[in-house]
């Protein structure tokens, strides 16, 4: 039976180039990050702080956009995000920005943390899309990341 992942809608970034209703922009980093809590409710706050970094995601340069994702279940959920960069240096500068890690050093001894990023030539959001879910599906059929 497939995962259930939930989307949230797709954020975009200051970095997004791609009109309105087009879904292929140019070059890109993907970068797809998945958190397994060893309890439960450890999820309700990984989510919530997820979402407050959502809300400014209009502001953290070299971002084209963002989804977060989610696996409900009362014993094993899981929850990430899919991020997608113009370049490698963005990605790198929000991973070092204070807020991130500050979340990071918070939530690194309460779950497992894996994580992926790739290159593509020509974003396509729906191609991109498929594939964060396929690495995600893959990830929740291990007991524990």
């Amino acid at each position: 039976m497939p995962v259930p992942i939930w989307f949230a809608p797709w954020k975009p970034g200051p970095a997004e180039c791609v009109a309105p209703g087009d879904d292929v922009g140019g070059a890109a980093v993907v970068s797809v990050t998945g958190f397994a809590p060893y309890r439960p409710w450890t999820a309700i706050g990984v989510n919530a702080t997820g979402a407050a970094l959502r809300r400014d995601w209009g502001d953290v340069e070299g971002a084209v956009g963002l989804w977060l994702w989610t696996v409900p279940g009362l014993l094993h959920p899981r929850c990430g995000s899919v991020s997608v960069w113009r370049d490698e240096e963005g990605l790198r500068r929000f991973v070092g920005r204070h807020d991130h890690v500050r979340i990071m050093r918070a939530y690194r001894h309460r779950g497992g943390l894996r994580s992926t990023t790739w290159r593509t030539d020509r974003f396509d959001g729906a191609a991109t899309r498929r594939a964060a879910r396929s690495v995600i599906a893959g990830w929740c059929g291990e007991a524990a990341f």
